[in-house]
């Protein structure tokens, strides 16, 4: 058995010039030509290290390329999964070792290999790295989080996302101003049925984080582009029975106009864009509910 040491970076590049001279020179002429040859061309063993080989033979000097190449350059990410895909991957979360500078490509491609039924979902998911979304060529970093989204079937400040039921109008109450002519609520209810089949609850899940960044966003991009003064998001999470709301929108704005456009603004881009998902429970079985294709605007 070989005792190899711990890589390092390498202080030569493969096939570069003069590299396997100063293998042979570095080492204190204990590596032989053709050994240097070998460590140059197979992808370098570092030569500050090279000495502790000592009279290395053609098999030690492979041993030791081998063990560097299989050690060297490698990162970890935290892949997580959400809604379908969960069900696809039969884990919300896993850990993948990858080479230094992998893509969200790479990510995927291996996810294709051990889950083929991912492919039939392929088309239409999308991805976020550290809670922003990204397409396929983003470049990769050690401990990067890296979420895998299906299509999402639709805190602090102006959003929030809770686990309790939605004080409607504790929300209204607390938002209205005397400048305000208008104040438009919006809420999503629970539905006792979905194409004929009986529901008997839903079961919402959210990549949290990021889904409350997304309705903050989504909030302040209200305020400026219909002029509306205030609004207010909130989405509940976990199970919610028949007549319970899932989704509340107030805006208040001086005009009844604006704040009408408004609420049917975010409502809408709420369930194209934030990583919200539900599972709709019926007398016999359950499945997650189909979600809109993600806009192109978003990265894929």
């Amino acid at each position: 058995m070989f005792l190899l040491p711990r890589p390092t970076k390498y202080n030569q590049p493969c096939g570069s010039s003069g590299a396997e001279a100063d293998a042979v020179r570095v080492a204190g002429g204990k590596f032989s030509p053709a050994v240097a040859r070998i460590i140059v061309q197979e992808g370098g063993v570092s030569t500050g290290k090279a000495h502790l080989f000592g009279n290395a033979n053609k098999r030690m000097a492979r041993l030791a390329v081998n063990w560097q190449l299989a050690n060297r350059s490698l990162m970890r990410v935290r892949v997580l999964f959400f809604g379908v895909l969960k069900d696809l991957a039969g884990k919300s979360s896993d850990v993948l070792d990858l080479s230094d500078g992998a893509l969200v490509r790479d990510v995927l491609e291996h996810y294709l290999r051990e889950i083929p039924r991912l492919k039939e979902s392929l088309a239409s998911l999308a991805v976020a790295v550290n809670q922003e979304y990204a397409g396929a060529e983003t470049v990769l970093r050690s401990e990067d989080e890296v979420a895998l989204l299906p299509p999402v079937s639709g805190g602090s400040g102006k959003a929030s996302i809770v686990r309790g039921r939605i004080d409607t109008q504790g929300v209204l109450d607390g938002m209205k101003r005397g400048e305000d002519g208008a104040a438009v609520v919006f809420e999503g209810v629970v539905r006792n049925q979905t194409r004929g089949r009986r529901t008997i609850y839903l079961d919402y899940e959210a990549y949290e984080e990021m889904a409350l960044q997304q309705m903050e966003g989504l909030a302040g991009q209200a305020l400026k582009q219909f002029q509306v003064r205030e609004v207010a998001m909130v989405h509940r999470l976990g199970r919610l029975e028949i007549g319970e709301t899932s989704v509340l929108i107030v805006v208040a704005s001086a005009h009844r106009a604006a704040a009408f456009e408004a609420c049917r603004w975010l409502i809408d881009t709420l369930k194209r864009t934030v990583p919200i998902w539900k599972k709709e429970y019926f007398e016999d079985g359950a499945v997650w509910a189909d979600g809109e294709a993600f806009p192109a605007e978003i990265p894929r």
